[in-house]
């Protein structure tokens, strides 16, 4: 059963077993209003520190997490059914990686920026921006990554001076209470990040109820939409990460033994259930069967199990819903002429959520196994006549979160790639900068709004404040100032006919024109001798 509840609690069971392997108490829209206004009181003093200040208190997640590797790999392997190697090297080491570098970075990135001024009329005016924390931060996170994608998010806007409130898939709880438990682990004020376990329809409307100042959902694109539509009643500003349908086109000189590994990884650790991960290759013709030749057997060899003993490559689907959705997407293409060119085996008499990763040629765009996010370990592939049929297939969907073009020639590779609708783009590789902190993560189209990652994704987490000085000295009023008069008419007209009139008759005529009215700056009072019809 996906998401059961007992007395008050989720109970968490093994994808891999069917056991229990624990339990999370559920909590209330009350709770969640209660977490945000203790989150509001222990903000206000958290965002009173510097930026140095708070990175010094988030410097020991590196070491914690290094120290709870193990622990927190077997953690995320039980709850998610992912493999042990796989929860490794795709959350617990890019999470580690992500908190260094943030917090050696976040000075710079929310540092205080001057502006250079716009126009020489204005140069007295000094401006610079200035970065403000929003104040309560509500993220609601997704079970197929767990831990790597809340994580990151927590340590940008804690950094940034904002209060957390964390709501962990309900699918994937145990991992919640293990971010919960690291972020305990540090000197932080009481109530500045709370974990909730909620159901997931609930949790949207419950943090939005609450007052959140900014929410960020990763999850589908149905669910986004109504959150977005929640949003605008409060206008409470939205990061969403909605997934992908995303290709891959590979060359006719592309390296076709890295291009069919790292199809079998970008398409199908984590059973397939990435966001960003290959769903959909497109193939030159004149390299298409070798391609799919060693592909099948790449996958064929693939090793799916309980990961016991580190020897196994796919573990489980997180959950029976998913799996009937990707079945009934497969039956759907064979019946309409695709064939399933390869697949791996599954374990035989276990009861996990188990499924074989199968290779699909024969499909076209009429199927929704290359329209529509699949979200499980299916790779469907298509033979094009050059690559830019490849590109217009690519751009063939709603979805844009992410892609990837593998070729050996590094510029066709890049010219390929800026022509493909999605928020990133890889050469020779795929999915992979998720764990690149110093890179943005979002997507166009339906895949949602906003970034995370990198300076782009810390600024998410912040509202733009511009402070401006004027240091010109002596001067007592500007020269738009009232009174006004014909005089302060012409002047002012006179700043752009100097600037941008036609000749130099016309020019100095404007340059005349604003020396007449330069003095009123320096006084307080009507000059002397001045007419009410004719004030300077």
């Amino acid at each position: 059963m996906d998401d059961p509840t007992d007395a008050g609690q989720t109970v968490c069971v093994s994808p891999a077993t069917g056991e229990e392997i624990g339990r999370s108490a559920l909590n209330t829209v009350a709770d969640v209003c209660g977490a945000v206004e203790r989150g509001r009181t222990a903000q206000a003093a958290w965002a009173a520190l510097t930026v140095k200040e708070r990175a010094k208190r988030l410097k020991p997640l590196s070491a914690w997490l290094t120290a709870h590797a193990d622990e927190l790999a077997g953690t995320i392997s039980k709850d998610n059914g992912k493999t042990r190697t796989d929860a490794l090297a795709a959350e617990v080491l890019p999470a580690a990686l992500a908190a260094d570098f943030y917090c050696r970075k976040a000075n710079g990135f929310l540092k205080d920026r001057r502006l250079m001024p716009g126009t020489l009329f204005m140069a007295s005016k000094a401006a610079k921006i200035a970065r403000v924390p929003y104040g309560v931060i509500g993220i609601i996170s997704p079970w197929n990554y767990p831990f790597a994608i809340p994580f990151s998010e927590v340590v940008m806007a804690l950094l940034a001076g904002n209060a957390v409130i964390l709501k962990a898939a309900s699918e994937t709880q145990l991992v919640g209470r293990a971010i919960e438990r690291c972020f305990s682990a540090l000197a932080l004020p009481a109530g500045l990040f709370t974990h909730i376990n909620m159901p997931g329809g609930a949790a949207g409307p419950a943090f939005l109820e609450a007052g959140v100042d900014k929410l960020f959902f990763t999850g589908s694109v149905p669910v986004g939409k109504r959150l977005m539509a929640l949003a605008a009643e409060t206008l409470t500003p939205l990061v969403l990460e909605l997934g992908g349908n995303d290709p891959m086109l590979v060359c006719p000189d592309a390296d076709l033994q890295r291009a069919v590994a790292g199809a079998v990884w970008g398409g199908l650790q984590n059973c397939g259930q990435s966001c960003g991960g290959v769903e959909r290759i497109y193939v030159h013709r004149s390299v298409y069967e070798p391609f799919v030749a060693a592909l099948g057997d790449a996958v064929r060899r693939l090793r799916i199990g309980v990961d016991t003993d580190h020897q196994v490559d796919l573990g489980a689907m997180t959950t029976v819903k998913q799996m009937q959705a990707v079945e009934q997407q497969v039956a759907a293409a064979v019946a309409a002429g695709a064939v399933v060119a390869a697949q791996s085996d599954p374990p035989a008499g276990n009861r996990g959520n188990f499924m074989p990763a199968r290779v699909l040629t024969g499909v076209d765009h009429t199927m929704a196994i290359m329209r529509e996010e699949t979200f499980g370990p299916v790779l469907g592939v298509m033979a094009v006549e050059d690559m830019a049929q490849a590109v217009a297939l690519a751009n063939d969907s709603d979805l844009g979160l992410t892609a990837s073009v593998w070729t050996r020639d590094a510029r066709e590779g890049e010219r390929l790639a800026r022509q493909i609708r999605a928020g990133v783009v890889m050469i020779n590789d795929h999915l992979m900068s998720h764990g690149l902190p110093e890179t943005p993560w979002g997507g166009f189209k339906q895949s949602g709004l906003g970034r995370t990652h990198g300076a782009v994704g810390m600024a998410e987490m912040t509202q733009v404040q511009c402070l401006v000085h004027d240091y010109l000295p002596g001067i007592r009023r500007n020269l738009w100032w009232h009174p006004h008069g014909p005089a302060v008419y012409r002047g002012l007209r006179g700043i752009m006919e100097m600037r941008y009139g036609r000749g130099v008759g016309k020019r100095m005529k404007g340059l005349a024109s604003l020396a007449w009215i330069v003095p009123r700056m320096f006084t307080s009072d009507i000059p002397k001798g001045t007419t009410s019809t004719d004030r300077k």
